[in-house]
Formats: C-alpha cells, structure tokens, sequence
C-alpha cells in the first residue's frame, strides 16, 4: 500500500525545503514519489522547482482553492487518479495557512483502498514560533494532529529558545515525535501512525486569507526586488515571484518570509505563467503590487 504524507506548518517555516529533502532521500531509497503543491496562487512556479529532482508527470499544481475545506474535493480526485507505481509515495504540501486538522480529517474519507491513511508532518519554524500575533492560532493549529514535528531556523537559535519551544510543542501535541531535519529516518516514514492526539478548536474562517497576483515586467537590478519587496505592506506576510533582470536569458525567483527576510535565487526554467509578484496575507490587492512596480521602475 502506499503511503500519503501532508507537510503543513506556517508561511516561511520551510516546507518546501523539507519536501526537497524528502524527495531526494526516498528517491535514493528507490521510492517512486510524487507530489502535489497547493498554494492561493500560482502553484505552477512552485512546481517547476522540483522538476530537477522529479519527472514533471509526478507533480501535479492545485492553486486557487482551500484544501482544507472547498478544494477538498479536487484534492481526493488527484489523488486517486495518481498512477500506480512500485514502492510509490505521495507527498502533498499544504499552503501555509492550511486548517490543518481539517485537511487530515477530510482527506481521509474517500481515498482508494491502495492508500494507507494520511498521515501529517508538521514543519515549525523555532525562531518564530508563535510570535504571530493575530496568527497564533492558526500555526498552533498546524501541529496538534501531526505524527511526526519537524523543527527549522534554528541557526541562530538558543539551547534556552529551542527547549521553550518543544516544551510548547509538547503540551499542544502529546503523542507527536520531534525532530530536527538531519534526523529523519526515511525508513521509518512511511510506517508512521496517523495521529491520535485531540486537537482544540479552531475557528476555521483564520485560515482564509486574500491573496492575489499581477504580471510582473523584467527589473533593472536585484536590488529593485528587493525595493518592491520592502514596499509592499507588512501585513503581507508572504511575497513571491519570478522575473529576468535587464536582458539575461534566465530567470529569478524571489521570495519575502513573514519574518521580512529577502531571499533570492536561480529558478529552474522558464514560468510557464510568465513572469509573476504574488502576495497572501491581508492588504494583497492587484492595485498596491501594480503600485509598488511602478514607484520602484522608476526610482530604479
């Protein structure tokens, strides 16, 4: 039977980069991964970053919708359409203000028998966690019925920091395992146990964010990413795109952490949506990204 692992945890906390580990250790194991990508906007882009790792027919983009509640349903449909394969493993990664209770309650019901049940892993970002304000809620939320807690940031991070942490984690979750990314035991994995742990309630409507996107025309400089992204209010608490600087033939994407950090990079290919800046969080309108590029186009 095969194995479906949801990777949840809170905007920046570094899901995507746990999903790249993962595929790269299964596949070295001889695991058959495929995944699917949701997020509010453009999972496309997303999705074109793994195609270095996987074959694109292994990774299926799911935008627009809340897999926790209304995209539910597509979400069961692409999972059963997932084609057999030997020693398969399907990963779904959950945009980043996922109701995650709701997400493993729902996606239980309805999947072929070929599945095992679902099973959660929660990625939690340990130097800001539950400095969310408003949002504290929702990110403890994402780890109350996960089986296995991956802790991130932690670079700069006190043995003090990291032990209040974990001691929070474990009163929220008390049957989950917590770890750090260089311990995972890709063995293991797939036989871990749905969660049995109760979770609190959770107003749903928190985890329903605006979101929007706007075409993105090449930039002068990286240093004009960088101005668009400080621009943009701070009540967006993510920022993401994709773009050419001056006439280079490749492409850059670029994202904003909710935490204000900038971080920029190759992307793998050409958009397939064309150049992009999307936001999520509240304050996201096509009217203040289009804004933001045109004041920073000119000052350059």
């Amino acid at each position: 039977m095969e194995a479906i692992i949801t990777i949840v945890g809170f905007l920046g906390a570094g899901k995507t980069t746990l999903l790249k580990y993962l595929i790269d250790k299964f596949t070295e194991a001889n695991h058959n991964p495929f995944i699917i990508l949701n997020d509010y906007e453009n999972a496309y882009i997303d999705a074109q970053q793994f195609t270095n790792q996987i074959q694109s027919k292994s990774i299926k983009a799911l935008s627009g919708s809340c897999i926790c509640c209304s995209g539910i349903v597509e979400l069961r449909n692409i999972v059963n359409r997932i084609p057999e394969r030997e020693n398969g493993i399907t990963f779904i990664e959950a945009n980043g203000t996922s109701d995650a209770c709701s997400l493993i309650e729902f996606l239980g019901v309805g999947i072929n028998e070929r599945f095992l049940p679902p099973i959660q892993i929660s990625v939690v970002d340990v130097k800001n966690w539950q400095k969310r304000g408003e949002h504290n809620d929702l990110e403890s939320n994402q780890i109350q019925v996960s089986s296995l807690i991956i802790l991130t940031h932690l670079n700069t991070i006190s043995t003090k920091r990291k032990a209040k942490v974990i001691h929070e984690l474990k009163i929220l979750n008390t049957s989950a395992k917590i770890i750090t990314m260089d311990a995972i035991d890709v063995a293991l994995l797939p036989k871990l146990l749905p969660s049995n742990n109760t979770a609190q309630k959770f107003e749903h409507l928190k985890a329903h964010w605006a979101s929007c996107s706007v075409d993105l025309p090449n930039l002068p400089s990286i240093k004009c990413i960088n101005n668009i992204c400080n621009s943009l209010p701070k009540s967006i608490l993510r920022v993401k795109g994709c773009t050419q600087i001056n006439q280079e033939q490749g492409y850059i994407y670029f994202e904003r952490k909710p935490d204000g950090e900038i971080h920029i990079r190759p992307f793998n290919g050409v958009p397939i949506t064309g150049s992009k800046l999307l936001t999520i969080g509240p304050g996201s309108s096509p009217a203040i990204l289009n804004k933001a590029i045109e004041i920073n186009l000119k000052t350059k």
